[in-house]
């Protein structure tokens, strides 16, 4: 052995002896890697709703549960899993001993957070709300559960404080009010629908019952139509109790502050949930009332599939959760006007001299619209008289200055030059423009006489508001229309224009209301036409203080108008409903609309077994589209959900074209 030989031949024990340390620890990575993913020894099977927006594969799927992820794999965690070749989010719905598979197990990839977001009853509430919409539970979890926010889910969430019951004090008037509130408080399952009365102050009211559940030590769910009435819940709720008990759930606080807000909810830290739509799937502890307010308004229909109302959104969960239920507005819509009727809910309102004592509501006919004057005397007396005690609103259905334009000879329509389409004027003194195309027609001529002047037929909040200001010099005009709403006025005397949804809520009430422009809110192209205008007006209406006075400008003979003038939204409901009933249509019938390319509905109407005495409207063209309309009796309203079910599956495993099913749509 040479020299150089001799230390290599002593580096060579060591080098072995390194490699087989090496070997010895991969090896024991091996079994420690090997031991983490065999299966857990308490309830190995994960049953997973995968995120995958396919009708034929809409139900859960069992995976295996490694060992290292035993304790974090709980129901209602979000996970991801292998599913067709890529990994994809889901939720652990159950966890089990056994599995129906025959074959080996998929193990869980991996635990996104062991925070249980999803609750077994919203879970269930899924399912449900699929089927009755003819969906995927995957959709319906999406509109649910908020996303993640990794940052605010590792803070806890602070218990509520203590809580100083309070007797109720706005409820007074209503008849069966107290049996009902007693029964909140006691635990009891009521159910009831309630028509508020003018200068009823419906926060406060509903902050009560609210109150009163939660003093029976059970959670309460409020949804409102939009932010303006959840602001106005949340200021009710706070000052009745206190700070710390409630959330309000929305997208106004950014994702961070909803995903804060949920977790509160869902950890049960707070019982109390004040939201819009989304916020009916709010996973409330022990939760004893479902409220909804206003339910006929339009934001309360969710636009995204599978397009779920609020409304059956928390009646199916009162039925699923054996909980309270409170369906209240000021106008009553046919869908409330029937639990009424089927003797699911009691009716809560106030007698009739009571009303005939908070406000006096009269109709008087405008002159020719295309000649006369919007403001006949009526109006303006009671505009005037009002300013003499306090602020006055205007409700007036169109926002901006002239919404369309006629010729001021011949009456004609304006039209553009270029386009055709019609002229708007956004000022006084802006000439006017095409709606289409945005030409501005300076000079215009009439084409049909040649005339040069325009006249307004429709007029919005800005002319309106310059008009009363010429007529009442020196009192200040208020609008309240767009981006630019007035959320509260005081008690000066101040002339209040608003649009539709718009209206300020005045500290005191308004010493009058009055409604321009009626007969534009009834000439919607709708079936919910009538039934939405008085809402509107009646919505309006309500803000008047106790002893004030509403004019409202139309067709006194108009039922939408007498329904106003009388105080009657129960009459009216009821006999919107009899009509329907009539006519087959909603609620009395179920309705359901398919909507593709006409093709696809060919092969819709090829594949879908329909119950008996189903009706087959169509197809009729809808934009780029067309559309199939379904109608089938009310009882026979679960089979056509569960054949337009069926149909969605078969189309999906098919791979054929997509089509927009949508069951119960709002507008037809």
């Amino acid at each position: 052995m040479t020299s150089r030989e001799a230390p290599e031949a002593d580096m060579l024990p060591g080098l072995r002896a390194a490699v087989d340390d090496a070997k010895a620890k991969a090896a024991a990575t091996r079994r420690r890697r090997a031991a983490a993913w065999e299966p857990a020894e308490t309830d190995p099977v994960a049953r997973v709703l995968v995120d995958v927006a396919l009708a034929h594969l809409d139900r859960p799927f069992d995976y295996a549960v490694p060992r290292a992820m035993a304790d974090t794999a709980v129901p209602g965690a979000r996970v991801k899993v292998r599913f067709a070749g890529q990994d994809v989010d889901g939720y652990v719905v159950a966890r089990g001993a056994e599995s129906d598979h025959t074959g080996r197990l998929q193990p869980l990839r991996r635990v996104v957070s062991p925070e249980p977001v999803l609750a077994p009853e919203i879970a269930a509430l899924s399912e449900t709300l699929a089927r009755r919409y003819a969906g995927a539970r995957s959709d319906v979890l999406r509109l649910a559960v908020p996303p993640r926010h990794a940052a605010t889910e590792k803070a806890p969430s602070p218990p509520a404080p203590a809580l100083t019951p309070r007797p109720p004090t706005t409820w007074t008037e209503v008849e069966h009010a107290d049996a009902f509130l007693r029964r909140l408080a006691a635990r009891g399952s009521p159910r009831a629908v309630w028509s508020a009365a003018p200068a009823d102050d419906w926060p406060a009211m509903l902050a009560e019952a609210v109150a009163a559940t939660y003093a029976g030590g059970r959670g309460a769910l409020v949804c409102v139509p939009d932010r303006r009435d959840v602001a106005r819940l949340d200021a009710a709720l706070t000052a009745l109790l206190g700070e710390g008990h409630h959330v309000t759930l929305g997208a106004d606080g950014g994702p961070a502050a909803r995903y804060r807000d949920f977790l509160a909810v869902s950890r049960g830290a707070r019982r109390v949930v004040v939201g819009t739509r989304s916020a009916a799937f709010a996973p409330v502890h022990d939760l004893g009332l479902v409220v909804v307010w206003d339910d006929g308004d339009d934001l309360h229909a969710e636009p995204r599939a599978p397009y779920p109302h609020t409304r059956e959104v928390l009646l199916a969960r009162a039925e699923q959760q054996g909980t309270a239920a409170l369906v209240g507005g000021v106008a009553r819509t046919p869908e409330a006007q029937q639990l009424l009727a089927a003797g699911w809910a009691h009716e809560l309102a106030v007698p009739r001299e009571v009303l005939r004592r908070r406000v006096r509501v009269e109709a008087v006919p405008a002159e020719d619209r295309s000649v006369g004057t919007r403001i006949p005397r009526p109006a303006y007396d009671a505009i005037r008289r009002g300013l003499t005690t306090g602020p006055v609103l205007v409700q007036t259905p169109r926002a901006g200055y002239a919404a369309s334009l006629a010729c001021d000879t011949c009456r004609a329509p304006a039209r553009c030059s270029v386009c055709t389409g019609p002229l708007a004027m956004a000022g006084p003194a802006v000439p006017p423009q095409c709606r289409w195309c945005g030409h501005a027609e300076s000079p215009w001529a009439c084409p049909a006489c040649g005339g040069h002047g325009l006249r307004a037929p429709v007029r919005g909040e800005a002319r309106t508001a310059e008009e009363l200001g010429r007529m009442f010099p020196g009192t200040m005009v208020r609008s309240s229309s767009g981006d630019r709403v007035v959320d509260r006025v005081g008690e000066r005397a101040d002339l209040v224009v608003a649009t539709v949804g718009a209206e300020p809520v005045a500290e005191a009430g308004y010493a009058a209301v009055v409604v321009l422009d009626t007969w534009l809110s009834l000439a919607r192209d709708d079936l919910r036409a009538a039934e939405e205008a008085l809402r509107r007006w009646l919505n309006a209406a309500a803000l008047v203080r106790a002893g004030g006075q509403v004019v409202a400008v139309g067709d006194p003979a108009h039922p939408a108008l007498q329904a106003l003038v009388r105080w009657d939204p129960a009459g009216f409901a009821r006999r919107e409903a009899e009509e329907r009933a009539l006519a087959h249509l909603p609620p009395a019938a179920r309705l359901a609309t398919v909507t593709g390319d006409i093709g696809a509905l060919d092969d819709v109407l090829h594949l879908l077994d329909l119950p008996e005495g189903a009706e087959v409207l169509g197809p009729v063209p809808a934009g780029d589209e067309h559309r199939v309309l379904l109608r089938v009796p009310r009882v026979a309203g679960e089979a056509l959900s569960g054949a337009l079910g069926d149909l969605q599956r078969i189309r999906s495993a098919r791979k054929l074209e997509p089509v927009r099913v949508q069951v119960d749509p709002l507008s037809v």
